[in-house]
């Protein structure tokens, strides 16, 4: 493959990840002309259309995404190679492409941030907030943290943080003219606040557990949202119910800002993991990420695969 090839297939790639001609050309540091003449330029040569372009998205082509699916592993592969001669320098530097809900990039990476670029200041972090679960590797990141019970089998796991506990709360306000739930069932009669996956646009059903006894309640009332803080400052205007990270909520109950409900029923989940590509090269800025997890984040020493022996 001649270098102008892989210039072309890189510049394509970058596009149909960022979605956008404006911001791959930021990535790619060129103009956003520059790179559609290489796209065209591209299609002209394989004969297919591999982007379709409205006035408002990019996305491939099927042709396109059955080229994206073939190049994304050699590309990958490339990638790591090249960044593994790092190793051999006295810094480590390179990008490094991290892909995580909001939650998590609050409660985990935001107080992460300054301290692992005073140590790696070469390395260029890249954190893409984003609540919609994705391919990881066809989206071209280098890692992504979610729930444990959200990640693809071929995954390399390492947890993150303890068990997060939730909890149902609403303003003394709205419970003094609506009522207390005593059961998930009351919950049908009151006003919630629901949370609306922006993967396929459904609502959560609200997940309680007593004991061995699980219940899921689809809820209903006057606000849908799919931001946390949100969900949590219309709760504390009384908007309605709330179903949100016990830890978040925890300063406001001692407060007497918000009450919690149905203590009894509270859910806990498996807490973040950072996982990543099962692969033999892991490029330096990643490995250097993990290891300042392992030491700052209190992550396990050991690296665990949730599914099989990494």
């Amino acid at each position: 493959m001649r270098g102008s090839e892989y210039a072309e297939l890189t510049a394509f790639a970058t596009v149909a990840a960022q979605g956008s001609f404006v911001r791959a050309a930021a990535q790619l540091r060129i103009s956003p002309s520059a790179l559609s003449q290489i796209i065209r330029g591209l299609e002209e040569r394989l004969g297919v259309r591999l982007l379709n372009r409205t006035t408002r998205s990019v996305a491939p082509s099927d042709a396109g995404a059955r080229l994206l699916a073939r190049i994304t592993p050699v590309m990958n592969e490339l990638d790591a190679a090249v960044a593994e001669v790092n190793t051999s320098r006295d810094r480590v530097a390179g990008s490094l492409r991290i892909n995580t809900p909001r939650t998590a990039a609050v409660r985990l990476l935001g107080p992460l941030v300054g301290p692992f670029h005073e140590k790696y200041p070469d390395i260029e972090l890249d954190i893409v907030v984003q609540e919609a679960m994705i391919d990881i590797v066809a989206e071209r990141f280098d890692a992504g943290i979610r729930f444990a019970e959200q990640l693809a089998k071929d995954m390399v796991a390492i947890k993150l943080s303890d068990p997060i506990k939730t909890a149902v709360v609403a303003s003394p306000k709205y419970l003094a003219r609506h009522g207390i739930p005593k059961t998930p069932r009351d919950l049908m009669k009151h006003r919630c606040i629901n949370w609306r996956w922006t993967t396929n646009g459904s609502l959560y059903r609200w997940e309680l557990e007593r004991g061995k006894r699980r219940v899921e309640i689809a809820v209903e009332g006057p606000l849908s949202v799919n931001d946390m803080e949100v969900m949590f400052r219309a709760a504390l205007d009384g908007v309605g119910l709330a179903y949100l990270f016990d830890d978040h909520v925890r300063p406001w109950v001692e407060k007497g800002k918000l009450v919690r409900v149905l203590e009894a029923w509270s859910r806990s989940l498996p807490g973040f993991y950072l996982y990543y590509p099962s692969r033999s090269h892991m490029s330096p800025p990643l490995r250097a990420f993990v290891e300042f997890l392992r030491e700052n984040a209190s992550v396990p020493t050991s690296r665990r695969n949730l599914h099989r022996e990494a």
